[in-house]
């Protein structure tokens, strides 16, 4: 437990870059480095957690942890891939909005500067670290000329027509696809989860769906309540996670009568620069609420609690739907469509948003060298790169 607590806290510490990039890191840890999932369970998982509601690739983290070491697991991983994020988020809220912290405020700009580069830099290694799972995905899934097909066509999508209805759409259509003309050309491939116990799955459900529409009702009771129920759905029902959820967010009473439009951009400002899952934006927003580090830590488990339900109840009860035929093709062609997501992703927002000259291609060519060639271990590329913005860029 300790071992997987670690691993997942250097994840959390180290993977910049926003959700599309967070899936590239859990690549290259879990599969190609420590190879707990073959390439086809890792993109089956992947496909699975983009059809359900909550932060995909915190979900997939929670996946990875059950898979692992049972329910405790997923809750560890989920604390050690969150909690860099979960303090640095809190405490920048703390901070921001104290008297102390503005009256001094002037001497933070003498840091911007190299800020910004270490922030570029980690920009640049999130471009290569996606880079190299979306290959190594695509070379064993786009194996026959349908699934290639698949792929380029849902990438050429996404990128004309972005957007959340796109991605949804494209993801039903591949699964349909799949459906009718890969029932037969199904693989076999070992459970993504070890046996679970049997009324694991509908108690979860029932939790899923019972708090969305009891917190409601009983919100009105305390000021504690108001904020679960408030972060809660606002988790529960947003698909796509991410930048996805800030327009919910946003449009919540609490949120619109208590945080103001400059506190709502500047959380959202910190959360696409510190490591770790975009949805610890609660963190900030709770924190914020009445200056309480209290509140900040219930509204982070508060958004991510649905989506531990979600997928902790899909994956039990997983490997007998995989059974029949026609959602087993189905999952095929959602399979082929999540790598060109992840591929129309990797253009569009990490390499357009990271690479506006040719010193940055170079820096990202040389990243994916230090990664792929000469087998650097992750942190230490990190921090290399990290410096190397600090001082140079």
């Amino acid at each position: 437990m300790f071992s997987l607590f670690f691993i997942f806290l250097k994840l959390g510490c180290t993977s910049f870059g926003g959700p599309v990039a967070h899936l590239g890191y859990f690549h290259r840890e879990f599969v190609q480095q420590r190879k707990w999932f073959s390439e086809a369970e890792y993109t089956e998982l992947l496909a699975l957690c983009h059809f359900l509601p909550g932060p995909a690739s915190s979900q997939v983290g929670m996946a990875i942890g059950y898979r692992q070491s049972g329910l405790l697991g997923s809750l560890i991983a989920f604390i050690g891939f969150t909690l860099p994020s979960v303090v640095l988020m809190i405490v920048a809220a703390l901070l921001l909005h104290s008297s102390v912290f503005q009256s001094s405020g002037t001497q933070a700009s003498t840091w911007s500067e190299a800020l910004n580069g270490v922030l570029h830099a980690m920009k640049l290694l999130a471009v290569a670290v996606v880079a190299d799972a979306v290959w190594g995905m695509a070379k064993k899934i786009c194996v026959t000329r349908l699934t290639l097909a698949i792929t380029l066509c849902t990438a050429v999508a996404m990128l004309l027509v972005p957007g959340l209805v796109s991605q949804l759409t494209v993801i039903f259509i591949a699964g349909a696809v799949g459906a009718f003309f890969m029932q037969q050309k199904t693989t076999t491939v070992q459970p993504l989860v070890k046996k679970t116990p049997r009324l694991l799955s509908p108690l979860f459900i029932v939790m899923y769906l019972g708090l969305l529409f009891v917190l409601p009702w009983i919100s009105n009771l305390s000021e504690t309540l108001q904020i679960v129920d408030t972060f809660y759905r606002a988790g529960g029902l947003v698909f796509g996670g991410g930048h996805v959820v800030l327009p919910m967010l946003q449009a919540e009473p609490l949120i619109q009568n208590s945080i103001s439009q400059d506190q709502f951009l500047t959380a959202y400002s910190f959360a696409q620069a510190v490591p770790g899952p975009m949805f610890t934006i609660a963190s900030y927003l709770g924190a914020a609420y009445q200056g309480n580090w209290v509140d900040g830590v219930l509204a982070t488990f508060a958004i991510f609690l649905p989506g531990w339900l979600i997928v902790i109840a899909t994956l039990s009860i997983w490997p007998k739907l995989k059974r029949y035929r026609h959602l087993s093709g189905a999952m095929q062609g959602v399979v082929a469509a999540t790598v060109g997501l992840l591929g129309a992703a990797l253009y569009q927002p990490v390499f357009s948003s990271a690479v506006f000259s040719a010193s940055d291609m170079a820096i990202v060519i040389a990243v994916w060298a230090a990664l792929c060639v000469a087998k650097l271990p992750i942190w230490l590329v990190v921090i290399l790169v990290a410096s190397f913005g600090g001082f140079f860029l």
